[in-house]
């Protein structure tokens, strides 16, 4: 698995790709669900994405709004979904 440093990176490109408004900043700690950048529908993309590209399943129970609140904390569950 690529080090977090590159996960981050790797997440928040997509996220500014997919859901941003142009020049919207975001980074590791902006509030992507509470602060509406990624709304119910999108978070279920986010998650496939995620599924996909680190060959790892999320079970939906861990799939809440609090833990895909931050970029942090989903490379945290993305990491503890990989063990």
């Amino acid at each position: 698995m690529e080090s977090t440093a590159d996960m981050k990176k790797a997440i928040l490109d997509f996220i500014r790709n997919e859901y941003a408004e142009e020049n919207q900043e975001v980074n590791e700690n902006t509030p992507l669900i509470s602060g509406g950048l990624v709304d119910s529908f999108s978070l279920v993309s986010l998650k496939r994405f995620l599924e996909k590209r680190y060959s790892i399943t999320i079970p939906d129970e861990k799939a809440s709004s609090e833990v895909f609140d931050s970029v942090s904390r989903i490379c945290a569950l993305v990491e503890e979904c990989a063990r």
